[in-house]
């Protein structure tokens, strides 16, 4: 009988410790969502012009109860349409980052595995050369380069589930196909750019290094669906990502379809990180670093950590994107270049750190 009390004793601590474990995880995502709204605050408030949290308030305050006339006009063109389009472009943008990143981290099995190491970026801005410097494209004006970026950005996509399908999409397979089309597509966007002209050139290159600033209420309602469809699959298959940190060989004893498992997981987050380079360029280290600051802190249950990295991912941004609009007023820094600022020594230190903790 004691030998069964010390058993179910010991379920009893175990039980609590997990129960600890979740609820400490669970509080980090609550804190992540109030944070995000403060900083969303303050980004909205900061720029060239400043404007109180009283005017803030006021704006959104009329736009709920049309007809209240009780914000400057001003404060209500800056915040409305100059401001909030770019940052819930961000928000949208960091999220899918975040996330993806997160599950391209478990489903690669590689902790440097980002939404870009896979050549999307480098297809989608061949695509966008191409259009900004020849005119050539699928889709018509304003949308002419958004849709070369989205086309080329799956069909890179495409190539590697394709080519990588045919070895069993290991992950192996993958990064190898990746990298491949990553250096592929660079060299094709480096002969287009060889032939532009000066002026034409500079426009491709700055669409290369990622800007918030020409997002509007028409292309948030584009990117919305398909950023939170994503994310909500994600989400979905969270669970299974958790069986697979075990391997391949035990997650298929444990009834997980790997292949289709793995392939479902690149499809969506191709789809996502295509969207959002098609409509802000290239922002990188944002997708690298989210989701290793939040492993740091809360662990490796996919359930909490890619909803968590994707609030990461958000807060990181807009907060990249508030310095690159202050930092230098009235002269707004490409938000890319930013984000690459802030996220290589914040990576260093994340490397630094986990060395000295690791046994």
């Amino acid at each position: 009988m004691s030998g069964l009390s010390a058993i179910q004793a010991k379920r009893i601590d175990l039980r609590q410790s997990y129960l600890k474990y979740k609820k400490r995880k669970q509080l980090f995502v609550g804190i992540l969502i109030p944070t995000l709204v403060v900083l969303v605050g303050i980004a909205v408030s900061t720029g060239s012009a400043n404007i109180s949290f009283t005017d803030v308030f006021a704006v959104m305050l009329k736009k709920i109860i049309p007809g209240l006339n009780v914000a400057a006009a001003h404060a209500d063109i800056i915040i409305w349409q100059l401001r909030l389009p770019r940052i819930i472009m961000g928000i949208m943008a960091g999220m899918a980052l975040g996330s993806s990143g997160a599950v391209m981290q478990v489903v690669l099995r590689n902790p440097l595995a980002d939404p870009y190491m896979l050549g999307i970026a480098s297809a989608a801005s061949f695509g966008a050369s191409l259009a900004i410097i020849f005119g050539i494209g699928f889709l018509m004006d304003p949308y002419l380069v958004i849709g070369n970026a989205f086309f080329f950005s799956l069909l890179s996509s495409g190539l590697i589930i394709n080519l990588s399908g045919k070895k069993d999409a290991s992950p192996e397979s993958m990064v190898l196909t990746g990298l491949a089309l990553l250096f592929f597509f660079q060299a094709l966007t480096t002969i287009v750019q060889y032939f532009g002209d000066a002026d034409a050139v500079k426009a491709a290159v700055f669409w290369t290094v990622g800007n918030l600033g020409k997002a509007d209420w028409n292309k948030i309602s584009i990117l919305f669906p398909l950023v939170m469809g994503g994310l909500l699959l994600l989400f979905w298959k969270s669970s299974d990502l958790n069986i697979m940190n075990a391997g391949d060989a035990t997650a298929k004893s444990l009834g997980v379809n790997v292949r289709f498992t793995r392939i479902f997981n690149m499809i969506v987050c191709s789809f996502l990180v295509a969207g959002v380079v098609s409509f802000t360029g290239t922002i990188g280290f944002v997708g690298l670093v989210a989701p290793h600051v939040v492993r740091m802190i809360i662990g490796c249950d996919n359930k909490f950590l890619v909803p968590a990295s994707g609030l990461v991912g958000a807060a990181l941004l807009i907060l990249a994107d508030t310095v690159a609009r202050t930092v230098m007023s009235p002269i707004i820094l490409p938000v890319g270049s930013v984000t690459a600022f802030l996220g290589v020594p914040l990576f260093v230190y994340l490397i630094i750190r986990n060395k000295e903790t690791s046994p």
